[in-house]
């Protein structure tokens, strides 16, 4: 019986330590070099996050505005690679002409001096519309950005021509699997290298038709992002990357993190090797995943050294930080 024993708690010692130098990061190549920054939204005005439903109306909590940019604009993400953006995230909507609106609300009445769905609407009138309208920081006694922002809303291929060398992440805000495949056309539309340089993420069925019909995309949706955390905390340690975090976006929360097989440099070059980005946001609470690393102390939880993809609302504040700021 002894002797039994011994064999077993041997063999135990043998798989905990296969396990161990499997993935620790210890003896992993580090990938040196400055993070990655996403810029959510690009340069924006910031809002109140607190007690925040699908219907809270952001623009009339504005914080008193540091800046003039508004999000979705050409102007705002020009200043978000200029400030030291990698990556900037934009939201879209399919429009009855045929265009891809890039505005975050799913109606106008919040934001715009217009009414109604915005996928309802003509891109033609959609450039008639003010999306400063709405900011408040004093609850509707002064309107900052009245006036200042009509005719700013672009198109996804005014985007793209734009910034024909930028990285960017496009936001699909409806459940809408035609959606995808009027967005994957547009894509297939634009070069190889193109392509290659757009991640989408949103709603499962639209990113299942984007997914299918653009595989050199890389795309992350909601489901996407449960399946490939939990699949990877439960048989990572083998080495092994679960097929939802293949030639994806693959998200982090700050708090999520330490539980992932090999972090932080064992999992990025895993990563990696599946043609996957990693961006790390902020602390997930059951919500939505769209906090980020976006204060001092948020971006000290990072590894020493950390090189991988940091996803922001505050680009200013980590591209200093981060030693990326182009001021």
């Amino acid at each position: 019986m002894g002797r039994k024993l011994r064999v077993i708690t041997a063999i135990m010692v043998a798989v905990a330590a296969g396990v161990y130098f499997n993935n620790t990061s210890l003896l992993a190549l580090h990938q040196s070099g400055k993070p990655v920054l996403l810029a959510h939204r690009g340069m924006a005005q910031r809002f109140d996050e607190r007690d925040l439903k699908n219907d809270t109306c952001t623009a009339t909590r504005m914080l008193p505005p540091t800046h003039d940019y508004l999000e979705n604009t050409l102007r705002s993400m020009r200043a978000s690679f200029d400030t030291g953006a990698d990556v900037v995230e934009l939201d879209v909507h399919p429009t009855t002409d045929g265009e891809f609106a890039v505005f975050h609300d799913w109606t106008l009445d919040c934001r715009t001096d217009g009414h109604g769905v915005t996928r309802a609407q003509s891109m033609a009138k959609l450039k008639t519309l003010d999306v400063g309208y709405g900011y408040t920081a004093d609850g509707g006694k002064t309107f900052p950005f009245r006036g200042k922002g009509v005719g700013m809303m672009p198109t996804l291929s005014e985007v793209l021509a734009t910034f024909p060398d930028k990285k960017l992440l496009i936001n699909v805000k409806s459940r809408d699997p035609d959606e995808g495949e009027k967005l994957a056309g547009l894509l297939n539309a634009q070069p190889a290298e193109r392509r290659r340089m757009v991640m989408v993420y949103g709603g499962d069925e639209p990113i299942d038709a984007i997914r299918r019909l653009t595989p050199d995309v890389r795309t992350i949706s909601r489901g996407a992002i449960r399946s490939c955390v939990i699949r990877y905390i439960g048989y990572g340690w083998t080495g092994r990357v679960p097929a939802a975090c293949r030639n994806a976006m693959v998200l982090v929360p700050i708090n999520a993190a330490p539980w992932l097989w090999g972090w932080p440099d064992r999992f990025l070059a895993r990563m990696n090797s599946a043609n996957s980005a990693v961006f790390v946001l902020g602390p997930y609470s059951g919500g939505e995943f769209s906090a980020g690393i976006d204060t001092p102390d948020a971006f000290a939880r990072l590894p020493q050294g950390y090189s991988g993809g940091i996803w922001t609302n505050e680009i200013e504040a980590i591209a200093k930080i981060a030693g990326k700021s182009r001021d």
